[in-house]
């Protein structure tokens, strides 16, 4: 069976081994787990942890970036990416804005967290701040700092892009003006 991108788990797609031992017909509980009889090996799959931050200007302006790879590609957003093993989620937030804006950042208060049942992440978002003037990476052909009210939301990436952005605006942290984040 080809790869299907719109499959919850595609890894479990079309199993007819085990992935430990090879034994034939493991019992797949489709999306979520997968239990060979013979060798007793159980995975369970799980959504993986994005971390993400919306760097901000002393101004108050948004940087966004245009995304260079799919999904999203040429849609905007803000930085972020998955968690890996052996690092926190905010750890992860700052190596993703040095890996996609080469920036450094302060990381302010949690904006929220996203999620829905149809995906494969869970996206964990921080507002930040940069002192930094951000630049294109292979991640981001183009970037740019908005000010609240030049928000492209016909153009962004990811339906938590819109929410996230919008709590962060409606929040205690969405004052356009100047706040300091330690």
């Amino acid at each position: 069976m080809p790869f299907d991108p719109t499959s919850l788990n595609p890894a479990l797609d079309d199993v007819h081994h085990c992935p430990r031992c090879g034994a034939p017909d493991p019992q797949v509980d489709h999306p979520r787990s997968i239990r060979c009889g013979a060798c007793g090996y159980l995975a369970y799959y799980n959504p993986k942890p994005v971390a993400s931050a919306i760097p901000r200007t002393a101004d108050g302006r948004i940087w966004l970036l245009k995304r260079g790879f799919d999904p999203g590609r040429g849609r905007w957003t803000f930085p972020g990416g998955f968690v890996d093993l052996g690092e926190s989620v905010e750890d992860a937030a700052h190596r993703e804005t040095r890996e996609e804006l080469d920036v450094a950042i302060t990381l302010g208060p949690l904006i929220g967290i996203y999620s829905q049942p149809t995906d494969r992440v869970i996206l964990i978002v921080y507002a930040a701040r940069t002192d930094e003037t951000p630049r294109t990476t292979p991640e981001a052909t183009e970037v740019r700092a908005f000010s609240p009210d030049e928000v492209p939301w016909e153009d962004l990436a990811f339906w938590s892009t819109e929410q996230a952005l919008r709590d962060l605006l409606d929040g205690p942290q969405g004052s356009t003006s100047p706040r300091r984040i330690a």
